[in-house]
């Protein structure tokens, strides 16, 4: 009941939402399926709790990269790109061997690294503290391990976004978080793009469903995020950052005493969620496109990619072989193509659409945003040494 109480404001949305999708569905148009996997990037993890000693982590990193490579070098998109996720590493689990090695996995196009954070403490969190951590680590990535982006050169690293425990902007009644005006906060270190949500039926999950957009509500307020303003052709600069939704979608296949049952699909690749060809209908069938640019649709999908009955699907085998069927089916249609984004390389397409750019998104990867390693290269061969004073140098800064 609590669950159904949190959700009603998204549910009471949820028809106008379908109605507009299906509106805005051009059944003859080719369709470019745009698909960014945010995953929630916590080598540390354990199910007990607490975290994991550094050397289990880096094995379990060296495992991980091992998977992600076979699975990107055999699974392809329209475009030539391999399949990979977003890889949003907490900042207060930073340890520079981690980041050394997901750099390594970017220089390969296994996966461009971003930004996760978890309030950490038992009371809530600081709006001084939350822009220390923020900027430190921001600034302890892009300086150190050459990741991140900015936009037409300029001098501020920018940054994707993921809320831990999904408490964006204290949409969690002060749980996880307690800073009202996080979004201003993010706003002015640098955030280009939120892609936390959907949390449904979390009491996070706002009223605003299935869209990309702007905030509509002041920044200095909590959870400014529940009311917003749909990107769309027009040429306008967005104000950032945007909120990049992925699919929220109800389906029906389940029985409780002959009755049928909703289910949520919200794009999270889980093993208890089998990946087949219905799941890619539906996640497209939620139409997150810019408005008036139909034919781009993008598809925000999330995992943790340390749960480990979990990476089957988000990296290893079923995702090969789901994504790979996918991608085949790309090359054999004439109705769609499937492209593989960046949470940066999305962010260029939505900035390409909004400015009215056509054609293939795939051009548009670097549209405004770069890569601060591809403009500069990767730092390799540290030594352990400069890895051990420096990895000091954080613990003293995040104290």
């Amino acid at each position: 009941m609590t669950k159904l109480r949190w959700s009603l404001p998204w549910l009471s949305r949820y028809p106008q939402a379908r109605l507009r999708a299906l509106a805005e569905r051009t059944a003859f148009e080719k369709k470019h399926v745009i698909i960014t996997v945010a995953n929630h990037f916590e080598p540390g993890w354990k199910k007990e709790g607490g975290f994991l000693d550094l050397k289990t982590q880096i094995k379990r990193m060296k495992e991980y990269h091992a998977m992600a490579r076979s699975t990107g070098e055999a699974v392809l998109d329209a475009d030539g790109t391999k399949f990979r996720h977003t890889n949003f590493y907490p900042a207060e689990q930073y340890h520079p061997e981690i980041l050394e090695i997901m750099a390594e996995m970017q220089a390969e196009g296994l996966g461009e690294v971003e930004v996760h954070m978890h309030h950490e403490g038992d009371g809530p969190d600081t709006p001084e503290n939350t822009r220390r951590v923020i900027e430190t680590f921001r600034d302890t990535i892009a300086d150190r391990h050459k990741c991140l982006s900015r936009m037409d050169e300029g001098d501020t690293p920018m940054y994707a976004f993921v809320h831990g425990n999904l408490a964006l902007a204290n949409s969690c009644g002060g749980k996880y978080c307690g800073v009202d005006n996080e979004m201003e906060i993010l706003r002015d270190t640098g955030c280009y793009v939120d892609m936390t949500l959907p949390s449904a039926p979390d009491m996070s999950q706002v009223p605003v469903l299935n869209q990309i957009y702007e905030c509509a509500l002041p920044m200095h307020e909590a959870v400014p995020h529940r009311k917003g303003k749909r990107v769309a052709v027009n040429g306008n600069e967005p104000l950032l950052p945007l909120i990049f939704t992925g699919p929220l979608v109800l389906y029906w296949n389940q029985r409780n005493a002959g009755l049928p049952l909703p289910r949520i699909d919200d794009g999270a690749l889980t093993a208890n969620q089998p990946l087949n060809a219905s799941r890619l209908r539906r996640w497209q069938s939620a139409n997150v496109t810019v408005a008036e640019r139909s034919d781009w649709i993008f598809v925000k999908l999330y995992c943790h990619g340390f749960f480990d009955y979990d990476q089957s699907a988000c990296i290893g085998e079923d995702a090969k072989r789901f994504f790979g069927e996918v991608a085949e089916d790309s090359a054999k249609s004439d109705k769609f193509k499937v492209h593989f984004a960046s949470a940066r390389e999305a962010f260029n397409m939505v900035t390409a659409a909004i400015n009215g750019e056509k054609g293939e998104p795939g051009k548009f990867r670097d549209y405004k945003l770069r890569s601060i390693m591809n403009n500069n290269g990767v730092q390799r061969g540290a030594s352990f040494a400069w890895l051990s004073l420096d990895y000091i140098f954080n613990l003293c800064i995040f104290a």
